[in-house]
This record gives C-alpha cells, structure tokens and sequence, in this order.
C-alpha cells in the first residue's frame, strides 16, 4: 500500500492509497526508410500501431492493420504501397501528408462498401505527388493535392470506389490517366488543369482517343466543377463497365462536368 502526503495550511494530510500509479507506454514514431527502387522491392512495415509514421523509401504495409495514432508523412521522393500494393487494413487516426513526387498507395479497389480497407480519420492533402492510389477506402476530411505527375512514367491517378466525408480538390496533375470513378463524397469536388496521355480501349469505339479525366458514376452531396482539363472532363471507355455512367450532383455541375451529371 503506498501513501500521498498532501498539505494543506498548516495541516497535512496522510492518504493511504493501495496499488500504484502507472501510465501506459505510448506506441513509439514508425519510420521506414528501406525498399530498393522500382515495384516490388519495397521494405515491409509490419502490422502494429505507430505514435505517428513517416516514410522516406519504398515501403508496403504488410498483412494485418497498421494503425497510425496521428500523422502519416510520405516525405519527397517518398514511396508507400505503391499501385495499391499494401496487405491488410490500416488506419490513420490523423492527417496525411505526401510530398513532392512521392506516392501514396492506400485501400483495395473493392467496389462493395463499407469502404474501410483504409481509413483515415483527417485530411489528405498532397504537393506535386508523382500520384496517389486511393481505392475501397474513407477518408473523413478532404483529398486535396497540387500539382504533380509525370507523363514519362506512365503512372494512373486513380480515386475509385471511396467514401469521402469532405471536399475532393485536383488540380494540376500531369501524366498518363486521371479518374474519380464510383465516389461518395460529402461535399464539392473540383478538377482543374489535369492532363493525361492514355487512349481508349483497343478494338473499341474509344481507341486513340485520350481515355484521361474520367468523372464517372460519383455521387457528390456539393458542387461539382471541372475545368482547363486536357481531355476534357468525360465518362470516356469507362461506360464499357456495366453500371457505369453520369454523375449524381446535389449542388451544381459546372464546366466541363455539365454534361456528364444526371
């Protein structure tokens, strides 16, 4: 049994207080650093939870959840489940940050929801990423990045089959083919100043015809806008899918996406 003394005026009191008092240790900051260049060669970072994590190599989330209490970091040049790769779940209690051609793969691309192969509870934002893989997850803030790509790379900027609670803000982005297919976002979504050099399907209709800024098959609670996008903003080869087509607006469609929203 331990005892606090505690004094008060000219009087002390003597408590007696039987256990001890402790405090749980903190998860400690993950970082991966590791990973030889190219895919397939990235460093694993195991399952657990992190006291915020950055990464500055190539890196995959491994089989299990990965919890983040707090901020992911993908510093410059910085890589993380690239194409999507990552294994298991993982969940970011904060914001996300992604530096300047760096990348950020999170979720699986399942089309069902919940979206919850990924989960952040903050914001994305990105500052000239080489691109961001985001599908089958939620991200409770807003996706917003500037900038970026990498026509020569022939990299995808894929946003498909997400909840996203806030606004979705691209603008910026150069390289081989740009999408938000299938979804949910809560408030606007504007697409400014994209390009993508992809062509449509062989043997069909779209052939040699740029297939990039694909805005289909979104259900947006704002406003939609889209402008100085080459092409333009279009459902594009995208309509092959069955059940794929317009867009559903409770604001406005603006630009280029007028004419694509139910």
């Amino acid at each position: 049994m331990g005892r606090i003394t505690v004094l008060l005026g000219s009087v002390v009191l003597m408590l007696a207080v039987s256990g001890s008092i402790a405090s749980a240790a903190k998860p400690e900051a993950g970082t991966c650093s590791g990973g030889a260049p190219g895919f397939g060669n990235a460093e694993v970072i195991p399952a657990g939870t992190y006291n915020g994590f950055t990464v500055t190599g190539n890196c995959v989330t491994g089989p299990g959840l990965v919890t983040i209490d707090g901020k992911l970091t993908i510093a410059d040049g910085g890589v993380l489940n690239d194409h999507a790769s990552g294994q298991g779940t993982v969940h970011i209690t904060g914001n996300v940050t992604v530096g300047k051609g760096a990348v950020l793969g999170l979720g699986d691309y399942n089309p069902v929801p919940p979206h919850t192969s990924a989960v952040v509870d903050g914001n994305i934002t990105a500052h000239q990423p080489e691109t961001l893989y985001l599908g089958g997850m939620t991200i409770h803030g807003n996706l917003v990045s500037n900038g970026g790509g990498d026509p020569a790379s022939e990299r995808n900027f894929p946003i498909k089959d997400d909840t996203i609670d806030g606004n979705v803000i691209i603008q910026g982005w150069h390289g081989f083919w740009f999408g938000i297919i299938r979804v949910n976002v809560g408030g606007n979504v504007v697409v400014a100043n994209t390009s993508g050099t992809q062509v449509g399907l062989p043997g069909t209709e779209f052939e040699g015809i740029l297939d990039s800024t694909e805005i289909v098959s979104n259900i947006i609670g704002g406003n939609l806008i889209c402008h100085g996008n080459t092409p333009q903003a279009q459902i594009g080869d995208a309509i092959l899918d069955e059940g794929n087509g317009p867009n559903t607006v409770g604001g406005n469609a603006l630009g280029e996406c007028a004419p694509i929203t139910e």
